[in-house]
């Protein structure tokens, strides 16, 4: 018996065609519940929480609405195993069907979820997290290595980052698989073979863009891990977006959260450099502006002067200033040389008041024996003893009687 077909040779738009497909799934899938494994966990700006669920052989997308997802928000892991209630719903303006989630209830951890934490736990017990290990990333590189897909969006962002904030970087770009079974062995050899054959770079950037957990378990992978410890050039692993994290994250001299931000931390102090460089370019020029017209005003005050009209008014003025200095100099110098004749007059008269010479005209003589000494008493005298008296116009010789 042929089958029913009810909408067999009618006309639709496509967003007619999708309002069905929506009436009809909405209708039918209500309440159910199905299991699988969380992958590719996001979280949007709105609070909405998208995910998808897989098992070995599909993926079904999912979403949590904020208004179920505050309950259940914090359980969501990638990796995890989980059963969920939910509506199937169509996006009808994508024409993409959906699993409209209300409950979730965890199950187990994901194989994927286990092997990641297994490799953690090994690498952090041998000290490949430890920070004292990690290489400073250089604040003002020249050269700058990228191993990641040579056709990803990754590539593309890290370069119109570099190129918009520092044109003059010199970028080498080591082209690898990123996923897939061969990816975690061309990541790793890339990284070696910067340290070994290229040119010396300053900073390696190791990433891609954003995916699910298989997407991005390439650096999940041990090689990888050991390869960015071995590095001797500073790492940026910038894998997948800000929720995103994988083991290279955990090795790395320094995560990233998107391969835009890794390029933009490379370039920060360089752009912050530039900044500063046009800022004091700007104030010094500001400063040079108004200095200049500081000195234009008072070149017009100082023209608008008196003696720039008549310059003999600046040399007239001066010379009369000359007149009285010298006025008032011969003035003093008058004065203190009648102070200096009057002082020196009264010295000499005290001088002349006190010279022997002066009292013995005055009638009185200086009596010496013979050895000079004065004789002021009798009894400095001895009979016969030869003594001198010395008198205003000369000297006479006595004996003692």
């Amino acid at each position: 018996m042929e089958p029913e077909r009810p909408f067999c040779g009618q006309v639709f738009s496509v967003s007619e065609l999708n309002g069905v497909i929506k009436q009809m799934l909405e209708g039918v899938f209500a309440g159910i519940f199905v299991e699988g494994e969380i992958s590719n966990l996001r979280e949007a700006a709105s609070g909405h929480i998208y995910f998808d669920l897989k098992d070995k052989n599909g993926i079904l997308a999912a979403v949590l609405f904020k208004g179920y997802g505050w309950r259940f928000a914090q359980m969501l892991e990638e990796g995890l195993s989980v059963r969920v209630l939910g509506d199937v719903s169509c996006y009808a303006k994508q024409g993409r069907y959906q699993l409209v989630v209300k409950s979730v209830e965890p199950l187990s951890r994901g194989k994927l979820f286990l092997e990641f934490e297994k490799l953690k736990q090994k690498l952090a017990a041998e000290g490949l997290f430890d920070e004292r290990r990690k290489k400073p990333i250089p604040p003002f590189p020249h050269r700058i290595g990228v191993v990641t897909s040579p056709t990803g969006a990754a590539v593309r962002d890290i370069l119109s980052v570099l190129r918009r904030r520092s044109p003059n970087l010199e970028v080498v770009v080591a082209p690898v698989l990123v996923q897939g079974d061969e990816a975690a062995a061309q990541i790793a050899q890339a990284i070696a073979d910067f340290n070994r054959f290229a040119p010396r770079m300053d900073v390696l950037l190791v990433g891609r863009g954003g995916g699910s957990m298989e997407d991005l378990w390439a650096f999940n992978e041990e090689p990888v891990a050991r390869a960015i410890a071995a590095s001797q050039i500073p790492v940026i692993s910038c894998v997948g977006h800000e929720i995103d994290f994988t083991i290279a994250d955990f090795v790395a001299d320094l995560r990233a959260p998107t391969p835009s931000a890794a390029a933009e931390l490379v370039v920060k102090n360089s752009q912050n450099t530039r900044e500063t460089v046009h800022q004091f370019t700007r104030r010094m020029a500001q400063a040079v502006s108004i200095l200049y017209e500081r000195a234009a005003r008072r070149l017009e005050s100082a023209l608008a002067c008196p003696v720039f009209k008549d310059p003999s008014v600046l040399t007239r003025e001066r010379e009369q200033r000359v007149d009285e200095l010298t006025l008032s100099m011969q003035a003093l110098a008058k004065d203190a040389y009648h102070r200096f004749e009057s002082r020196f007059s009264a010295a000499q008269n005290k001088l002349a008041a006190l010279n022997p010479q002066a009292v013995l005209k005055r009638g009185y003589s200086i009596t010496r024996n013979a050895q000079g000494q004065i004789i002021s008493q009798v009894l400095q005298t001895r009979e016969q003893e030869t003594i001198y008296i010395q008198v205003k116009d000369g000297t006479i010789r006595a004996e003692v009687k």
